[in-house]
């Protein structure tokens, strides 16, 4: 069986991220550790998975790790189920940007982040899913995504 040929999108910046990849080649691979799933839908419990991927060196800084996603609350933004994210650690988000963000110290989740008055609200990218509205206090920014790691038969890429 042939294995499934890989896409790797990067995400460029001062882009909103629907409008920010761009297709990477597969030249100068660096190993980042997998650390496990994200949520694109319910959060999910955090547990950690072992292992790692191979991604394009411009994707990958200092405190760079991976995560596979499930679910599929991040489809407007071009990350499916399925698809591995590439993720710059870092403590913070700006308002808007897409973050995996850690709920009550247990359970993780990829959204959209907007501070609004009355605390955080955690939107999808799918008009069929509702956000999650939190107080400041209950979530942790864990870090913002860099790039896409895609078996190329899973998803083409939608213009």
């Amino acid at each position: 069986m042939p294995t499934p040929s890989m896409q790797y999108l990067y995400r460029r910046p001062n882009l909103p991220i629907a409008d920010s990849w761009a297709s990477v080649d597969a030249t100068d691979l660096t190993e980042v550790p997998l650390l496990g799933d994200v949520s694109a839908g319910l959060p999910i419990e955090a547990c950690p998975s072992g292992g790692s991927v191979r991604a394009p060196a411009c994707m990958v800084r200092r405190n760079t790790y991976a995560l596979r996603v499930r679910g599929d609350s991040m489809i407007d933004c071009n990350i499916f189920d399925g698809d591995v994210i590439i993720i710059e650690r870092q403590e913070s988000a700006e308002n808007g940007e897409t973050a995996v963000v850690l709920i009550n110290q247990q359970e993780v989740t990829l959204k959209k982040l907007y501070i609004e008055k009355s605390g955080v609200r955690l939107q999808p990218a799918n008009e069929n899913m509702a956000p999650i509205y939190l107080k400041n206090s209950d979530i942790e920014v864990l870090g913002m995504v860099m790039g896409v790691v895609r078996q190329q038969e899973r998803h083409e890429m939608t213009h």
